[in-house]
């Protein structure tokens, strides 16, 4: 099982960052996909969460009305778009994927906000 995220880096406030994370290992549409993410000094917190097949999602009430998550099953891949970032949007973005009692993570990237 291989999850691989990319597309954080350096954005100033106000701007956009669209992440990926591409999933190895399993069978991808059957496992529940999610974002979580940790700041520094900071326990890690839930972003969003998107079912299998794509139908259902669920934002944390922080982000909401800014980041949206989707999923492509053709591509084994999990998107988190993130539009109007702001500072404390700052931490290390994890990929996680659920089903039971298996639990996988990514490694993580880091999103910084800053001008």
């Amino acid at each position: 099982v291989q999850l691989v995220e990319s597309g954080g880096g350096l954005v100033q406030p106000g701007g956009s960052l669209r992440l990926s994370c591409a999933a190895s290992g399993f069978t991808f549409s059957s496992y529940v996909m999610s974002w979580y993410r940790q700041a520094p000094g900071k326990e890690r917190e839930f972003v969003a969460v998107i079912s299998g097949t794509g139908g259902l999602t669920n934002i944390a009430d922080s982000v909401k009305g800014r980041f949206t998550i989707s999923r492509d099953n053709a591509k084994n891949t999990v998107y988190l778009q993130m539009n109007s970032l702001k500072p404390e949007d700052t931490a290390v973005y994890y990929c996680n994927a659920r089903r039971g009692s298996e639990n996988y993570w990514g490694q993580g990237t880091q999103v910084t906000v800053s001008s």
